[in-house]
């Protein structure tokens, strides 16, 4: 009887809540059939996979092709590569977002607040073709704007898409211009859930603006950047590579070569599925030791963790 009582509250509840999951079954849908459901195929990892026999039929080699990545010219490139870019945006990207929205919420002129949020969104939903187009154009040494600047001081033409060594820096900034409006969201979000009578209690004692991002918004905000860095340590091997590809040419590449291009290059270009595979396979791996690493840290020394 009293299994049947909870069973018949199960239903009612979820009654009571049908349109909430009604609108979670897309989502649900979504993930089965194009997250869960394609993990099947990463058996070609370990088969010398043949697109006539399929994956069932072709011959197994097991860890083959990890070996063969392990031991190419190529792997340690591509590991320090793909660290490298995402380090660069955790140093820079990360905490500029951070900064915006501490400055945002200290604008009291609402019309220039609005404005300048606004001017901040909108290079994240400018495609990635276009946006690295641009960057393309503004660095091009004929007609480029960077170097009209140059010329304009008597230097000369600088061919920033062909030096390695710049590579980098160009696209943390390209990313850093394309999503510093749109991570600062997060933290306007957190910084609008701070008690304010934390704040009016601030200004009693007779604290400024500064002080009161010192010691209430900055401490309040330290939750959401620990979920957020502890999320980010799972993209740490995942550079994005449809923007870097995007920039990427035969004389740039010793630096803007990464993981996510490589399997791109060796599984779309050259057909070797079962090689990108395993290499994608190891990228995937890495990510998730880092979450479960930082959560591990999180737990250790802070009250604030994913898990």
């Amino acid at each position: 009887m009293q299994r049947v009582h909870k069973k018949g509250t199960l239903w009612k509840r979820i009654w009571a809540a049908k349109y909430l999951y009604l609108m979670f079954f897309p989502v649900l849908i979504y993930y089965i059939f194009m997250r869960y459901a394609p993990m099947g195929g990463l058996a070609i990892a370990f088969k010398r996979y043949n697109l006539f026999l399929g994956y069932a039929k072709s011959p197994d080699v097991g860890f083959k092709y990890f070996q063969q990545f392990f031991d190419s010219i190529y792997c340690w490139r591509l590991i320090r590569n793909t660290l490298l870019i995402n380090l660069y945006d955790l140093i820079f990207n990360f905490p500029a977002a951070i900064i915006l929205a501490l400055l945002l919420n200290e604008v009291r002129n609402q019309r220039f607040k609005k404005v300048t949020q606004t001017i901040t969104y909108m290079p994240y939903f400018i495609s990635s073709v276009v946006l690295a187009s641009m960057v393309v154009q503004f660095l091009s040494p004929s007609n480029g704007i960077i170097n009209e600047f140059i010329k304009l001081f008597g230097g000369q033409p600088v061919y920033f898409m062909t030096q390695a060594e710049s590579f980098r820096g160009i696209y943390t900034i390209m990313n850093l211009w394309k999503t510093i409006g749109w991570n600062s969201i997060i933290f306007l979000a957190a910084i609008s859930g701070i008690n304010a009578e934390l704040y009016e209690a601030c200004t009693v004692d007779g604290g400024g603006y500064p002080r009161k991002m010192w010691h209430i918004t900055l401490p309040g905000l330290i939750p959401t950047i620990v979920v957020l860095v502890i999320m980010r340590m799972g993209h740490m091997m995942d550079a994005g590579y449809e923007n870097i590809l995007l920039l990427q040419n035969s004389a740039n590449l010793e630096t803007s070569d990464v993981i996510g291009t490589y399997v791109y290059r060796r599984g779309l270009k050259e057909g070797d599925y079962s090689y990108a595979t395993a290499v994608g396979i190891f990228q995937s791996v890495i990510g998730f030791i880092l979450v479960v690493g930082a959560n591990w840290l999180s737990r250790r020394f802070s009250e604030t963790s994913l898990w």
